[in-house]
């Protein structure tokens, strides 16, 4: 009966054990959790969607056997992506893929070229008209958001946008995204809330008191259920 005990609360705790371990693996290696805390993305992502980023998808491979076996990706134009901001490290961003490496990238009146040739962007979210170049010709941030370029990608970099064109903190400002600053792929919405904006200020404790309680007492009035388990494109 000692023995059966035994063995009975050893399978147990192999099991959480085991439970544990490919807990952290996949929250390592294969996705990972994300909150849209801004609307640079609007309106294909609101303040408040969260998220699950593929992180394994852009994962290196080092032979042509693990590129067949492995469902491993290139970034490719339109990704939407999360990645390390350049000029903050320790801060995560989310953009969509515009500029591939080698790939020359202009804007122009607010509508993107690559290579010379328009793209059809259909995503893409505008709140002002083209802004009047100002007499001096100045350069200004509202004339970088509507007239930048053109400019070369580098190799092993990304050029990227918010799809809400006219508040955006993106490679217009900031430049090119190196390889190695991304995380993963955004792959499914699977919970969106509508806080107050300042809910979803976070400091180095994360989220705010008051963004907590806010989704304890409003939980099910606030989210957004016609969002839920989305595919992100």
């Amino acid at each position: 009966m000692t023995d059966f005990k035994k063995s009975t609360v050893r399978e147990y705790f192999e099991s959480i054990l085991i439970a544990v371990i490919l807990a952290l693996f996949i929250r390592t290696f294969v996705v990972q959790a994300f909150k849209i805390p801004t609307g640079s993305m609007e309106n294909n992502l609101l303040i408040g969607d969260h998220l699950l980023v593929n992180k394994f998808t852009f994962g290196p491979t080092g032979s042509r056997l693990e590129r067949t076996l492995l469902p491993v990706k290139p970034v490719r134009r339109e990704d939407i992506i999360v990645f390390k901001y350049p000029e903050e490290p320790d801060r995560d961003f989310i953009k969509r893929v515009i500029g591939l490496p080698g790939e020359t990238v202009e804007v122009r009146e607010k509508k993107v070229y690559i290579n010379g040739k328009a793209l059809n962007e259909p995503y893409a979210h505008y709140l002002e008209p083209v802004a009047t170049p100002s007499e001096f010709h100045e350069v200004t941030s509202v004339e970088i958001r509507d007239r930048y370029g053109p400019v070369t990608v580098p190799p092993d970099h990304y050029f990227v946008m918010g799809d809400n064109r006219d508040n955006s903190q993106d490679s217009r400002y900031w430049g090119f995204l190196p390889r190695e600053y991304i995380k993963g792929k955004a792959l499914i919405l699977y919970w969106s809330y509508e806080a107050e904006r300042e809910d979803y200020q976070e400091d180095g404790a994360g989220a705010t008191v008051k963004g907590l309680a806010s989704v304890f007492f409003h939980f099910f009035t606030r989210s957004r259920w016609d969002r839920m388990l989305r595919q992100i494109r």
